[in-house]
């Protein structure tokens, strides 16, 4: 599998408007759902660990799954005993993990991910009884957002529409709201945070 992240992984954490972006992300995610030193969560496209060491200092664990492995080596950098998040290399659709997580957390991936309903379906199988999903993503856009679209399936999302596929899939008590804008010289982007619980 081609490693699309594979030149943009040596300098991802040198933009201050993703580093920023993680952080509001993981404010609003510990805003939305009480996380505890209990709680193991699984960081769905984990890239750098942006999210992840941030939600790992509010938890007992945070796993890493990405494809790139050019990320994950990043992130594995970043590892200190104090920090840890374990990592894994694969496509869970593909080859799905078999433990269960108190919550599943992902940040401006859900963009590059082709077949949403089996995205979600999959990672229903993953999360324990009432357990969490926490998905921070693109708003609805023109596909202005990326100067390369070609990993990219869906220019951002429609709340009504991703809604009733997250709903189609089992999950209840779903809610949807803007939590940042990202400002571009062309144009303002929305960023949403979907939860909901199994």
């Amino acid at each position: 599998m081609k490693d699309h992240f594979k030149e943009k992984a040596q300098s991802w954490d040198e933009e201050s408007v993703r580093v920023d972006g993680a952080k509001n992300i993981a404010h609003a995610i510990h805003a939305t759902i009480s996380l505890t030193k209990e709680m193991e969560i699984m960081d769905f496209g984990v890239g750098t660990g942006l999210l992840g060491f941030e939600i790992a200092k509010l938890t007992k664990k945070v796993y890493g799954v990405d494809v790139s492995r050019s990320m994950i080596e990043k992130l594995i950098e970043k590892n200190t005993p104090e920090l840890h998040i374990e990592t894994f290399t694969q496509d869970i659709i593909k080859e799905p993990l078999l433990q269960s997580f108190d919550g599943i957390i992902s940040s401006m991936t859900l963009h590059h991910i082709e077949d949403l309903e089996k995205f979600f379906k999959t990672i229903y199988k993953n999360i324990k009884e009432n357990g969490f999903i926490a998905i921070a993503d693109l708003e609805s856009e023109d596909g202005t957002f990326h100067s390369d679209n070609s990993d990219v399936f869906h220019f951002g999302f429609d709340e009504k529409e991703l809604c009733r596929i997250v709903s189609a899939c089992g999950f209840k008590d779903i809610k949807f709201k803007n939590i940042n804008t990202i400002n571009k010289p062309e144009k303002n982007y929305g960023i949403f945070l979907l939860t909901a619980k199994k």
